[in-house]
C-alpha cells in the first residue's frame, strides 16, 4: 500500500494535465544541464563582491543598446534612477568592468565628472549636487566596448547554423560585465526598459512585454519592458534571425502568453516540444500562486549555452526538453519573484526549481517519480559529507554544486513535506511566496523556515541544523520481529558525516504478507528506539521507506528473534511520572530482586546528560527524582540497566 498524502484540489486538474502531455521527457536530462551550468560558472574568475555601495536604491534603468550578432561589441546608454540612502549622498558607484569604456555621463543634461579606477571593475560618479535622504536623482552612462568574458556566461557571440547570435547570461556576477549597474543581492531594480537596436535581419528577446518594433534604416529597434522588481543578474538580452510563435497557458480567471524565440532551423521541434510548459505552469500555478508576472509574460529564447538560465519572464534555454523548461520555469516563483538573499542561500533558488521539476514528475509523470528520487539520493550520498548550505562563496562551483545546492536541496524540501504533511507543506511555501516583505524581493532560508514553522506549528531548529547547516545523511538498519499480532521494531542509525550525531525523522516501514499491505510510521529520536505495533496479520515482507522520503542510504532491515526477549521487562518494576515532565521527573523501583541499577537519560542528539552509574537499590520500593529544569524542551532517550536487564523508553520534556 502505498502512502501519501493528497492535496484534493489537484485531483481533477492532474487528469486533464496527463491527457495534454504529449510525451514523457527524454533527450537533455536534468543531470546535463546542472553539469553544463556547475561546468560554465567554474571559470567564472571574477570578484564575487560588489563595488557599488548601499547608499543609493536603484529605483529604474532605462538600457539603450546597439547590438550587431555578427560582432562581439556593445555600445549604449543606460540611464539609472535612484534615491539617496543618506543625507549627504554626493558621489554614486556602479559595477562596470574594466574591459569597457565610459564615454561620458550626464545629470539631467549636465555633464558629470567620473572615474574608472584600474582593476575595481567600477564607474565612479561625482554628483553635481549632493543630495538628501530619500531624494530622487538620475544619470546616463555612455559607454562602449568588448565586454568581459566571466567563463560560458555574461556576453558570447556565437553562431547557429552559419546565423551568428549574442545573449547575455550574467549570473552570478556577470551583469556588470556588459551593462554598469549594481551587482548586489540587496536592492531590485522597480522597472526596466530595454531598447535594442539591431540589424533589421535580427530579432532581440528580453524581459517583460515587447512595446513596439520600430524600423530604423537598415535596422530594426525592439523596445521591451518590465514593471516587475528585477535583480541586475536576471536582465537580459539575445538577438539573432528567431522565429517567433506563443502558446497559452488556461488558469482559471485568465491565461498567459508563453513567447517562444527559437533558432528557425529548431522551429518544428520545438513547436512539438514548448506546448508540455502548458500542464507544468498549470500544476505551479495550483500547488503555489499565479505565475508571479501574470501581467507580462513568460518565454523562452534558445541559445547556445549548454542548459537553461531563468533570466526573469523569458528563460534562456538550448532545447526545450521537459526537464529543462520546467526547471526554469520554476524559477520564476523561486529565483526570480524571491530572489536568494546571498550566495550561501543559493538552494532557494536552484532547490526549489530542483524539487519543483521533480513534482512535475510525480503529477504529470508518475511512472517515473520513484526513479526521479531514487537518482537524487544516488547522486547525494555518492559522497558523505556536504551541507546545502554554501560554504564557500568565493568558489563558484560550490555555489553551483550540482550535488549539494541542486539535489540536496531539493531533497530538504522533500523531507520538509513529509515531516509537516502536503496541506502545511504546499500553505507555507504559499504564505513565503505571498509575503509583502519577501514577494518580488530578496530572502534568506530563515526566511523560509520562519513560514514552514507557522504554518505547521512545528519546531524545526534541528531540522535545519541536521539537513541544511551540518553534512552528510543516516543509513538505517531495522529489527523486527513479530509474534501473533504484537510486532517489534528497532530502529538503529549511523551517520555519514561526524557533523551529526542522529537525524530525527519520521521514520515508514511496509510490512507486507498474506493479507496484509500497511505502512507504519515510526516518530524516531533516538538510535536504538524500540516500537510496539499491533497489525493484523504476519509479515512476511519488511521494506523501510518504500517511498523514498528519507534522504539515506546503505539501509537493512533484519528479522531478530532477539527481539523475543522482553527488552522492556522492567516496565512492570519501574513507574516513571510525570510523562511528560518539566521541572521533575521520578522514577520509582519496585523490584526487590534487583541489585544494581544505572540510570542513564541521553539528548536527541545522542549525548549523555544524565549518568547515574552503579545506582544502588536497597531491594525496598524507592523514588528516584532527576531535576529536569535546566534540559530543553524535547524528546530524551531514557535508559536503565540492571544485571539482568536494559530498559529504553522516550521520555519528553516540555516547560
Amino acid at each position: 500500500m502505498k502512502k501519501f498524502y493528497v492535496i484534493i484540489f489537484l485531483i481533477s486538474f492532474v487528469t486533464v494535465s496527463n491527457a495534454q502531455m504529449k510525451r514523457e521527457p527524454s533527450g537533455y536530462s536534468f543531470d546535463k544541464m546542472v553539469k553544463a551550468e556547475e561546468r560554465g560558472h567554474r571559470y567564472i574568475n571574477q570578484k564575487l563582491t560588489s563595488a557599488a555601495g548601499n547608499d543609493y536604491d536603484v529605483k529604474y534603468h532605462r538600457n539603450n543598446w546597439q547590438i550587431d550578432p555578427a560582432l562581439l561589441y556593445i555600445s549604449g546608454s543606460v540611464t539609472t534612477y535612484f534615491t539617496s540612502k543618506t543625507a549627504n549622498l554626493n558621489q554614486i558607484t556602479f559595477d562596470l568592468n574594466d574591459a569597457l569604456t565610459a564615454d561620458s555621463v550626464f545629470e539631467n543634461g549636465t555633464a558629470l565628472s567620473f572615474l574608472q579606477p584600474a582593476g575595481t571593475n567600477s564607474l565612479q560618479i561625482n554628483l553635481s549636487n549632493t543630495l538628501t535622504l530619500n531624494q530622487l536623482d538620475s544619470v546616463t552612462v555612455f559607454y562602449h566596448g568588448i565586454p568581459g568574458n566571466s567563463g560560458f556566461g555574461s556576453f558570447n557571440q556565437d553562431t547557429h547554423a552559419g546565423t551568428p547570435v549574442i545573449w547575455s547570461l550574467s549570473e552570478p556576477f556577470g551583469a556588470s560585465d556588459w551593462w554598469p549597474c549594481k551587482n548586489s543581492l540587496t536592492d531590485k531594480i522597480d522597472s526596466v526598459d530595454v531598447i535594442v537596436t539591431t540589424p533589421q535581419a535580427y530579432r532581440a528577446a528580453s524581459n517583460g512585454l515587447l512595446i513596439e518594433e520600430i524600423q530604423s534604416g537598415a535596422n530594426k529597434i525592439y523596445h521591451w519592458q518590465s514593471h516587475y522588481p528585477v535583480s541586475s543578474y536576471l536582465v537580459a538580452i539575445a538577438v539573432t534571425n528567431y522565429a517567433v510563435y506563443s502558446d497559452y497557458v488556461p488558469l482559471t480567471n485568465d491565461s498567459i502568453e508563453v513567447l517562444n524565440y527559437v533558432y528557425p532551423e529548431n522551429l518544428a521541434t520545438a513547436q512539438s516540444q514548448t506546448p508540455d510548459i502548458i500542464s507544468v505552469i498549470q500544476l505551479y500555478d495550483s500547488l503555489t500562486v499565479l505565475y508571479p508576472f501574470a501581467n507580462e509574460k513568460y518565454g523562452h529564447a534558445q541559445f547556445n549555452w549548454g542548459g537553461g538560465m531563468e533570466h526573469q519572464t523569458m528563460s534562456f534555454v538550448i532545447a526545450f526538453d521537459h526537464y529543462l523548461i520546467a526547471h526554469e520555469c520554476a524559477h520564476q516563483w523561486f529565483g526570480d519573484k524571491i530572489t536568494c538573499g546571498s550566495w550561501e542561500d543559493i538552494w532557494l533558488n536552484e532547490g526549489f526549481a530542483t524539487y519543483f521539476e521533480g513534482l512535475t514528475e510525480e503529477f504529470l509523470f508518475p511512472a517515473i517519480w520513484y526513479n526521479w528520487k531514487s537518482d537524487k539520493i544516488n547522486s547525494i550520498t555518492s559522497q558523505p559529507d556536504g551541507s546545502v548550505l554554501c560554504d564557500d562563496t568565493t568558489d563558484v562551483s560550490r555555489i553551483f554544486d550540482g550535488r549539494l545546492t541542486y539535489n540536496k536541496g531539493s531533497y530538504l524540501l522533500h523531507m520538509l513535506r513529509w515531516k509537516m504533511g502536503d496541506a502545511d507543506f504546499f500553505q507555507a511555501l504559499r504564505n513565503y511566496l505571498n509575503d509583502p516583505l519577501l514577494a518580488y524581493n530578496y530572502a534568506k532560508t530563515p526566511d523560509l523556515k520562519a513560514h514552514l514553522e507557522s504554518t505547521s506549528g512545528l519546531n524545526l531548529t534541528n531540522f535545519f541544523d541536521q539537513w541544511y547547516y551540518n553534512q552528510g545523511y543516516p543509513s538505517y538498519h531495522i529489527k523486527w520481529y513479530q509474534s501473533g499480532n504484537l510486532l517489534k521494531v528497532k530502529i538503529n542509525q549511523t551517520q555519514s558525516d561526524p557533523s551529526v550525531t542522529f537525524f530525527e525523522m519520521p521514520v515508514p516501514v511496509r510490512f507486507q504478507g498474506a493479507g496484509l499491505d500497511t505502512v507504519l510510521v515510526f516518530d524516531n529520536h533516538f538510535s536504538g528506539e524500540l516500537f510496539t505495533a499491533t497489525i493484523g496479520a504476519g509479515a512476511s515482507t519488511v521494506t523501510f521507506d518504500p517511498d523514498l522520503w528519507i534522504l539515506s542510504a546503505n539501509n537493512s532491515v533484519t528479522f531478530d528473534a532477539a527481539l523475543a526477549v522482553n527488552e522492556n521487562s522492567l516496565n512492570d518494576k519501574v513507574m516513571v511520572y510525570p510523562n511528560p515532565a518539566s521541572d521533575q521527573l521520578n522514577l520509582r523501583f519496585s523490584a526487590k530482586e534487583i541489585n544494581k541499577i544505572s540510570i542513564y537519560i541521553f539528548d536527541s542528539y545522542g549525548r549523555k546528560i544524565v549518568d547515574y552509574s552503579d545506582y544502588k537499590s536497597d531491594k525496598n520500593q524507592q523514588t528516584v527524582s532527576i531535576n529536569s529544569s535546566s534540559f530543553p524542551s524535547g524528546i530524551y532517550q531514557l535508559m536503565i540497566t540492571t544485571d539482568q536487564t536494559i530498559t529504553v523508553s522516550k521520555i519528553e520534556i516540555i516547560h
